[in-house]
């Protein structure tokens, strides 16, 4: 094929992957939101509930990252980062690790991170959201059985909804890297990411 007619081809796939999105748009403006109980997190500056974490916004988009352990958990954080003012214009942006928060903090500060974060090391948070499964895999072992993924929430009264979640993974819509990749004719497809590239 030529390099025109490659590229038409490719503008209709993107065009059939636009309609499912707007199909996937609609399913989700639809869903029966989950109730979630105010879990207690280790934040900062010491306990903080679900509900705070709102702040002064009506939804809360909560990432479920693996910690300090997973390159790829990383590579999205440093991703989220750099959007964090326009995510944070919208709704209330936190990423929450089983990382201790002494952890976090020095982790953060090595990546130039500047979105609020919390652990969940002490409750049940991410289990009882998903985000926490047993396997005998020895990577699933050695992370803890921890699921990367993302979480909406809204402030409903007194109640917490959640509104939609979904998983975080290589060649989702919530990484820009590997769609770059993707641009990339014959490019590694073991290629993993690293904390640094020195």
């Amino acid at each position: 094929m030529t390099y025109a007619e490659t590229m038409a081809t490719l503008d209709t796939k993107r065009e059939e992957i636009a309609v499912l999105r707007r199909e996937m748009r609609a399913l989700q403006a639809k869903v029966e939101p989950q109730v979630v109980r105010d879990y207690v997190l280790d934040g900062w500056d010491g306990p903080v509930r679900l509900s705070e974490l709102f702040g002064d916004k009506r939804d809360l988009i909560l990432i479920h990252n693996m910690g300090t352990g997973c390159p790829s958990c990383t590579m999205w954080a440093d991703g989220f980062n750099g959007v964090y003012d326009h995510l944070a214009s919208r709704a209330a942006f936190v990423v929450s690790s089983p990382n201790t928060v002494e952890v976090q903090k020095q982790f953060a500060k090595s990546r130039g991170w500047r979105f609020p974060m919390v652990s969940h090391v002490n409750s049940t948070f991410a289990q009882d959201l998903g985000y926490r499964h047993r396997s005998d895999d020895v990577f699933d072992q050695a992370m803890g059985g921890w699921n990367p993924g993302v979480s909406v929430f809204r402030r409903d009264g007194d109640r917490i909804l959640r509104l939609s979640d979904a998983d975080l993974g290589p060649f989702d819509g919530f990484c820009l890297v590997y769609h770059l990749f993707d641009l990339v004719p014959g490019a590694d497809p073991n290629w993993n990411p690293k904390y640094s590239y020195a």
